[in-house]
């Protein structure tokens, strides 16, 4: 009988061994995916305040461009054309070429 018990005994024992390392091992396992998760929207998160932080400082921060005012544009009233004398048009002149 005694080798009975200690059977038993040791049968209970690697029973509670492996369903230890069974829970352990699906511990991790959970543990991963959920770091994995939290690591991916933290991620997320960061990357969009990245993008709009940036765009924020080039519109409206003191990366925007300033307007600088240009030139005063006078607009000078088109030529009209002025009553010649001949409507001849001009002729090019010749010109000796070596």
């Amino acid at each position: 009988m005694p080798r009975n018990d200690r059977r038993n005994r040791e049968e209970r024992q690697r029973t509670r061994l492996y369903e230890a390392r069974r829970r352990f091992h699906d511990d991790r396992i959970a543990r991963r995916t959920r770091d994995n998760l939290v690591a991916g929207l933290g991620g997320g998160v960061i990357l969009v305040a990245i993008i709009s932080l940036q765009t924020l400082y080039f519109t409206a921060g003191p990366g925007a461009p300033t307007p600088e005012p240009t030139g005063a544009v006078v607009t000078d009233p088109a030529p009209s054309p002025s009553p010649s004398s001949s409507d001849r048009s001009p002729t090019p002149e010749t010109s000796a070429t070596p």
